[in-house]
């Protein structure tokens, strides 16, 4: 394909945010057929790039994003995503998703904690649903700390500090996710209300501070284990999480 070839197809696929200080150019949709419990479930993937204003304030074209993309080690930032079910801008009801990445849980499916339970069981409740979104967002790591931080905060809990006092610690805020990008996005996706899969009313209160209609909560707690206890009360007593009601909820 020549370049214009290149660039007819992917500019249709580009849609930028604009802000103040940066903008978000998501690309998107594209087919993702996912094995989820022997099943195979079609998700459409988006994902977006936040890149800051440029001097004159203007905002790039789609053809001087492409252009632009081997000029820098995008491979050495972390960028997010979002799942994307069914027809997620229109039907009545849907449900939503913010997941924050976790490297050791996610991938490796560590049982100090249970993120990687509750990535697959919100895929889960998604698709049974009919109509929903999963935002995987890539610097949310230990909280927001990162990930060689969070291996630290680490060594720290197996000294006996729990997750917030091993966060405060190494000085960071017990939480220091950010969801603008998120909602952002989500609003350019669908301006229906929404259902919010999480036991974290932070999300719920970020959510409506920025404007977006929470219809509902559903809970989401995982399996409890004797390495996550302790993460997991810990969420309740110190982080204000909902109270669990049932393990597998």
């Amino acid at each position: 394909m020549n370049k214009q070839d290149i660039i007819s197809v992917l500019k249709n696929k580009i849609r930028s945010i604009e802000g103040p200080a940066y903008d978000l150019h998501v690309v998107g949709p594209i087919q993702l057929p996912v094995e989820l419990d022997g099943q195979t479930k079609v998700f459409q993937w988006y994902s977006w790039l936040r890149k800051e204003k440029r001097e004159n304030g203007s905002t790039e074209t789609a053809e001087e994003l492409i252009g632009s993309l081997k000029d820098f080690h995008y491979a050495d930032l972390q960028q997010s995503s979002v799942l994307v079910y069914g027809d997620f801008e229109h039907s009545s009801e849907a449900l939503i998703r913010m997941h924050s990445i976790c490297h050791t849980g996610d991938i490796f499916g560590s049982q100090r904690c249970d993120c990687g339970f509750q990535l697959k069981q919100s895929m889960r409740m998604i698709t049974e649903h009919g109509a929903g979104a999963l935002f995987y967002l890539a610097n949310h790591e230990g909280r927001g700390i990162g990930l060689f931080s969070k291996a630290m905060a680490y060594l720290l809990q197996e000294e006996g500090l729990d997750t917030v006092e091993a966060n405060v610690a190494l000085g960071f805020a017990d939480d220091s996710r950010n969801y603008d990008e998120a909602i952002a996005v989500l609003k350019l996706l669908r301006e229906a209300p929404v259902s919010l899969i999480t036991n974290n009313p932070r999300k719920v209160d970020a959510m409506r501070k920025a404007g977006m209609n929470i219809s509902s909560r559903l809970p989401l707690w995982g399996e409890a284990t004797v390495y996550n206890e302790k993460y997991l009360s810990t969420k309740i007593a110190k982080s204000g999480h909902f109270e669990r009601i049932l393990a597998n909820k």
